[in-house]
């Protein structure tokens, strides 16, 4: 039993602490590609349309438009490949997944954002 506890416990250490977030925000991931011998860090910035999953096989996929052509691409989040999350949007959408956003184009593919209170430090 204490061994079970301890095997979770250094799993959970392993796993990198990533942000909080769901489908509607705008995420910014920073993943490795390797290339023959060379190893480069790419960053894909989209929005979150879905997450799936549990524990080890939990994904999520981001979806830009690049050059007038949507793109998609599913991360898994326990990935090693991927080096860095970053939040840079709350979306406020009321779906979990919003595949509509595929049909969208333009003015009206935008979401809006959720305002956000920030939290200040209180002055000791």
């Amino acid at each position: 039993m204490d061994l079970i506890k301890i095997a979770q416990e250094a799993c959970a250490q392993e796993l990198k602490q990533l942000p909080d977030f769901k489908a509607g925000d705008t995420v910014t991931v920073t993943y490795k590609i390797k290339e023959e011998n060379k190893e480069r860090f790419q960053k894909f910035r989209g929005i979150v349309i879905q997450k799936r999953g549990e524990g080890a096989t939990k994904t999520f996929t981001v979806r830009k438009i690049s050059n007038g052509v949507g793109v998609e691409r599913i991360f898994p989040l326990s990935s090693p490949l991927i080096e860095d999350i970053e939040v840079n949007k709350v979306g406020a959408v009321r779906r979990a997944r919003i595949f509509y956003l595929r049909q969208l184009t333009g003015k009206k593919a935008r979401i809006k954002e959720k305002r956000v209170a920030r939290q200040t430090p209180k002055a000791e």
